[in-house]
């Protein structure tokens, strides 16, 4: 009696265990992502939406987080509506009532600012994918993550371009102007420029911030063309970078360059809705489809173009979010766990240089002691034919740039 009782036992093991087994390998790990998905930025945070849900499909497909048994990653979204304090309440509910083991988000950098307050105080890492403003990572935190190149640098980054193109065409800038949503975002790239400029030569001729959502950008245009600076520095988000294009256009401001900061300017919606008056555009960026570092960039952006119902290409933003989704597996695999804490550890050792991540223009994609990616680099494209061309630094580059910029006039 003993001996059955002894089996049966052992058989109702074994099936338990099984069962946990199975229910251990179908479980799915809650990630969470804030974005903006309505309001004005409704468009842009669909774009980064579908590079998220993409990425996390191919991994999903490919057998999940292999060191949790094939577990999926199930992305939870919640809407920041472009609002910092709606960005803190949604990453609070993720945390607590959804009961996420990690947030990406939020694009703007005066939400990613504000929820990444919320994911220190209870522990749970964030990884920003894009957002610009210096104090992200400046801040001592030991949970949040940036893979973006930080504002000031950006505005290293154009000052260089300019400087740079000056020297290879013998037309160089003396004065510019920097135009700019009056947003964190912004207001880190111009802080910036007023500092970097003067200590390169250049005299900043125009300083101008605009609200948000601005209905007419005539007064602000019509004080460009009174400085007339021979480069200006635009940076926006995508209503007001296309209704500031159509209205430089009207106006005929002629510059040596219009230069923008990715965001609005590198939005697909941009050429779309202004067409040929992006053409000879600048804008600095982080990612373009026509990257040579390595076969990655063509063949993953012809695979989401092919699974995105409008065909559309990555941009920098969308980019950045699928590389990032594969960072935070990559931390996954090496956490082997959905505990916050070993999540956040693996991300500060993450060294990664090879696998779909590395669409990315750098190697290797690792964390400094602030949590901000070491070796994050930009570059500049120009619209040529409506499509985005990447012209420096030149030893990645795709075509030459045509600088200065033709004038209006001269356009056919």
């Amino acid at each position: 009696m003993r001996g059955k009782v002894a089996c049966i036992v052992s058989v109702c093991c074994m099936v338990l265990l099984l069962g946990f087994g199975t229910a251990f390998a179908q479980q799915e790990i809650k990630i969470g992502v804030l974005i903006p998905l309505s309001g004005s930025m409704a468009v842009i945070g669909e774009n980064l939406q579908m590079a998220h849900d993409f990425a996390a499909k191919e991994i999903n497909d490919a057998g999940g987080v292999k060191s949790l048994k094939g577990a999926k990653i199930k992305l939870i979204y919640a809407d920041t509506r472009g609002d910092p304090k709606v960005g803190m309440s949604e990453a609070e509910r993720l945390i607590v009532r959804e009961g996420v083991s990690a947030i990406m988000g939020a694009f703007q950098s005066s939400v990613s600012y504000t929820s990444t307050e919320v994911a220190e105080k209870y522990q749970v890492p964030y990884l920003v994918p894009n957002s610009l403003m210096d104090q992200i990572t400046e801040r001592g935190f030991k949970y949040t993550f940036r893979v973006e190149r930080k504002g000031s640098y950006w505005a290293k980054d154009q000052i260089d371009f300019i400087l740079d193109m000056g020297k290879k065409t013998g037309v160089q800038a003396k004065t510019i102007g920097v135009v700019y949503e009056n947003t964190d975002m912004g207001q880190s790239i111009a802080k910036a420029i007023r500092k970097l400029a003067p200590e390169h030569g250049l005299k900043v001729v125009l300083d101008e911030g605009y609200p948000p959502k601005t209905a007419d950008m005539t007064p602000v245009v019509l004080k460009m063309k009174r400085a007339n600076p021979d480069v200006v520095i635009l940076n926006s988000y995508i209503s007001d970078a296309i209704l500031l294009m159509r209205t430089i256009a009207d106006q005929r401001v002629n510059t040596m360059a219009l230069l923008g900061s990715s965001s609005g300017y590198s939005d697909p919606s941009f050429v779309k809705e202004v067409g040929k008056l992006a053409e000879y555009f600048f804008d600095l960026t982080e990612w373009t489809t026509d990257l040579k570092h390595s076969p990655l960039v063509a063949q993953k952006n012809a695979a989401f173009k092919k699974w995105t119902k409008d065909h559309r290409d990555f941009n920098g933003g969308a980019a950045f979010c699928y590389a990032s989704t594969y960072i935070l597996y990559d931390a996954l695999e090496k956490a082997a766990s959905t505990d916050p804490k070993r999540i956040r550890d693996a991300l500060a050792t993450v060294k990664i240089t090879k696998g779909p991540a590395m669409i990315i223009p750098w190697t290797p994609i690792e964390f400094d002691a602030e949590g901000q990616a070491r070796g994050a680099r930009m570059l500049v494209i120009q619209y040529r034919d409506g499509q985005r061309k990447s012209v420096w630094p030149a030893n990645i580059a795709s075509t030459a740039p045509v600088w200065p910029m033709p004038k209006w006039e001269e356009r056919k």
